[in-house]
């Protein structure tokens, strides 16, 4: 996903041996990163930006010329729940998921009577094991742990992959702009709409409780 270079030559590749007309190309590679922006670690930014959002925008610009060229398609972006609404210590991720957001609306205003849309999927927690491959300094909770950041994640990351591919399938089918995917995902993008600003002031006190149980659930006792 960071090197241009190898997904011009896969994009090649890929229309070499797909089917014509070409369907639907999905970009969907990301990182995380947890830690404070004021004492952050900045190749941990880069290294996700260069994934997040770089990789996002090479995986377009290596198949556009393709879809426009056979006069339709199908661009999939993967932005998320943070591209919708901030979090503490998810600068960089929140950076990303927004620029990769406002990089497919933009996309999608361009492609306008191309015969190629573009679409932004907003997922909620989705159990992979991104959590485990991340590099996580500490997290809002203020755990320092990787590990108990991991199965936090996946203690509150309610959909599969499965569901996720079939929410994103129906989206396109139904030329839908925008996918959310997930209840977590439609409960955050209601809250960013109606208090745009102050959606925090609802979350920051749920912290502590959020804190507790994710505990109680790591230690597998009482709540």
């Amino acid at each position: 996903m960071r090197d241009r270079d190898a997904q011009l030559a896969w994009a090649q590749k890929v229309m070499a041996w797909a089917p014509a007309p070409a369907g639907v190309v999905v970009n969907n590679a990301g990182v995380v990163v947890s830690q404070f922006a004021a004492d952050a670690v900045y190749d941990d930014d880069a290294w996700l930006m260069d994934i997040n959002f770089w990789g996002v925008v090479h995986g377009c610009r290596a198949f556009l010329p393709h879809l426009i060229g056979q006069g339709s398609g199908v661009v999939v972006n993967l932005s998320s729940i943070l591209g919708l609404l901030a979090f503490p210590t998810q600068t960089a991720y929140c950076a990303s998921k927004f620029a990769v957001r406002g990089y497919t609306e933009a996309l999608r205003h361009e492609l306008h009577g191309t015969g190629v849309h573009a679409v932004t999927v907003h997922p909620g927690g989705i159990d992979t094991p991104i959590t485990r491959a991340g590099r996580v300094r500490v997290d809002a909770l203020g755990n320092t742990d990787p590990e108990l950041f991991h199965r936090n994640f996946t203690t509150l990351a309610r959909t599969s992959p499965e569901q996720a591919a079939a929410t994103i399938q129906r989206g396109v089918e139904r030329g839908r702009a925008r996918i959310l995917i997930g209840p977590d995902a439609h409960l955050m993008n209601a809250l960013a709409t109606v208090l745009p600003v102050h959606y925090f002031d609802l979350v920051r006190p749920a912290m502590p409780i959020a804190r507790r149980v994710l505990n109680a659930v790591a230690n597998r006792s009482p709540v």
